[in-house]
This record gives structure tokens, sequence and C-alpha cells, in this order.
């Protein structure tokens, strides 16, 4: 039987987010520039090395499909299928020689994501969804945890650069702390998301995102049973700034937490 055209652009996000991951690791051993894409927010010459690695990867295999980086922004617009890719999740845990940073590649097809890979090379990771085929962790099914109430759940949330976004977000993370058991705050929305689909957080929460900070994600949240909308609780898409993730049973609480009620 031959492969749906998403399966084999998934077996390729697959072998290029590992490659690129080892690539990464390759760069913290030998050194690396680092340089400043706003006031605190940081890109390295890894980043760039991997995405590209990443989008000639892309371009040798599928030429006509569109491609959104987030170094490089976005290239072939119009086409059925699209590349969403973070070649570096977790810019500033990388630059300071923190071991929690990704490879996240999400595959839309006419505006839907339908595959996504999310790599972590420093414990070789890789966590995998197709849409309607559930989720994996290194080749094995993951669901989302079945924790239902607040207070016994391990929670994640991320900060982002801007001075408002930040404050907002502490006035949540307050909120959310005085219910929950436990936040954290990892510095890679994508491991976060991850975290959740596989039952290792209960939820998660952010704001000021980018499509692809959530692109694989989400759908890998999703294909593991859990839940990912806006804070509201409607629909969300990836080009949406906020999201809320969980493993449903506690995302009518969490929800109003964040909305105040």
């Amino acid at each position: 039987m031959s492969q749906r055209p998403e399966e084999e652009r998934l077996e390729l996000a697959d072998e290029l987010a590992r490659e690129a991951g080892e690539l990464l690791l390759g760069f913290q051993s030998q050194g690396f520039e680092i340089s400043k894409k706003g006031r605190v927010n940081l890109v390295t010459e890894a980043d760039i090395a991997a995405e590209q690695f990443i989008v000639e990867g892309i371009r040798e295999s599928f030429p006509e499909d569109a491609i959104l980086a987030e170094e490089g922004g976005a290239e072939g617009g119009g086409a059925s299928f699209k590349w969403v890719i973070d070649p570096l999740d977790g810019t500033t845990n990388y630059a300071h020689g923190y071991p929690c940073f990704c490879v996240s590649i999400g595959i839309e097809l006419e505006g839907r994501v339908v595959a996504g890979v999310v790599y972590d090379p420093n414990r070789a990771d890789c966590f995998m969804a197709l849409r309607g085929d559930g989720a994996e962790l290194n080749g094995r099914r993951i669901q989302v945890s079945r924790q239902d109430a607040v207070v016994d759940s391990l929670l994640c949330t991320g900060f982002s650069y801007g001075d408002e976004e930040i404050a907002r977000n502490l006035e949540l993370f307050n909120r959310v702390m005085l219910k929950a058991r436990s936040v954290r705050r990892d510095g890679s929305a994508a491991l976060d998301l991850c975290y959740v689909a596989c039952g290792r957080f209960d939820g998660f929460w952010e704001l000021s995102l980018h499509p692809w900070d959530v692109a694989a994600g989400s759908l890998i949240v999703e294909e593991a049973g859990g839940w990912v909308s806006r804070f509201d609780g409607g629909p969300v898409s990836i080009y949406d700034r906020e999201c809320l993730a969980t493993n449903g049973r506690i995302h009518g609480v969490l929800a109003e937490l964040l909305l105040g009620l």
C-alpha cells in the first residue's frame, strides 16, 4: 500500500529533526556565535545552520512545498503543503548550556496541521504524530495524564520577551500557582506541549506564541488525547498568539483560572 503524502513528509521530518538535533549538539561542543534580535531575544549560528539544513532537505525532496521558518520567514506561498519549522526551540536555554531545547517541525495541508515531529537531542526523545493515527514517543504510543484536579496537577507556562506580555503572564502565573500543585517554566513551548502529551505535565498555557512554537506540539497533544484551545476554550489556530493545552480533564477549570472567573 502506498503512503499518503503526509506520511512521506513525516518520515522526512523525522530524519531531518534528528540530524538537525545532532548538529545542534555539535555546535554546543565546539562553541558558537550568539547575537541578539531584540533586547534579550537571542539567535545563534546554530539556529541558522540547523534551519538551513532542514530547509535544504525539504527543498531536495519536496521542492514545491511552502516553508515557514523562524529565522528565514516564509517562502513558496500557495502550495498545498507547508512546513512550519523551529530549528531550535529554547535558544536562550541552548546559549546558556541549559539542556532543554529541541527541533520542531510541523506540516500543514491546506492550512491544517497534519503531521509533526519534536526532537529533543539531549534525551534522544522523538515525539511524533500523524493526524488520525495517534502520537508516539520513540515509537511507543503516548497518552495524556488522567489527572482531574488542578490542585493535584503539575502545570507549565512560558514567558515572551515583551514587557506587557511578561507582566500579564506574571498575573496568570501567580493566580494559577496558588491553585495548582506546582508550575514550571522550562523555556521551550514545543517540549512543554509534548510533555503534556505524554503525561509529564497536566497542562500548559502561554501568550505571544508563534506558529513554529506550536505547530508540531499542538497536534501531538491532540493525537495523545488532549485538548488545545484559546484561553476562553474556543478553537485555536497555530497563528493565534495564545494557547491552552491540557489533558482535557482540567481544561475547563484551568481556562476559568486564566480568565479570572
